[in-house]
């Protein structure tokens, strides 16, 4: 089973059954479910492709990290603590209107993709391909994992505030 398979229900399960009305609902200048679903699929699938695309790259090294990406990836990896009021990167922003079915057709695709990762290539090369993060710096497949648990773990809390349940 997928290291990610479980966001499937962390995300989405709060939405099931409910109207797309309230896959829409969001206070003022803040995204809707709907939005933030996209937002995680999309970068999802970003990541997915680039290490899909360095798969046949000869093994590489971890290029030095800054300041700030050495306390971001302490905090969201180390700490699987994700800071609020960060604006997402302009790449992973979702449309200003995005339906249910798409976003969330698109979020499970993204899911899909990992698991093939993890099955395909996380095995073969664990610890020397990389993707850069444009706050983290770059990540073995592994810590991307990790970073798609704690990013879709810290919207889902959102999502969860906009339906009107606990934090």
């Amino acid at each position: 089973m997928s290291a990610l398979a479980h966001l499937e229900t962390i995300v989405l399960g709060p939405l099931t059954g409910r109207p797309e009305a309230d896959w829409q609902r969001a206070p003022a200048g803040k995204w809707t479910p709907a939005q933030i679903v996209e937002h995680l699929a999309i970068s999802m699938n970003s990541s997915a492709a680039k290490f899909e695309q360095r798969r046949g790259y000869a093994p590489m090294q971890r290029r030095a990290r800054g300041v700030v990406g050495f306390v971001a990836r302490a905090a969201i990896l180390g700490l699987r603590w994700f800071p609020r009021g960060f604006t997402a990167p302009e790449r992973t922003q979702p449309a200003p209107a995005i339906p249910r079915a798409p976003a969330e057709a698109h979020f499970r695709d993204g899911l899909t993709h990992w698991a093939a990762l993890e099955r395909d290539l996380l095995p073969a090369r664990p610890r020397d391909v990389f993707v850069k993060h444009p706050r983290l710096g770059d990540l073995t497949l592994a810590e991307w994992i990790r970073f798609h648990d704690v990013h879709a773990r810290h919207h889902a809390r959102q999502i969860r505030e906009r339906l009107g349940g606990a934090p």
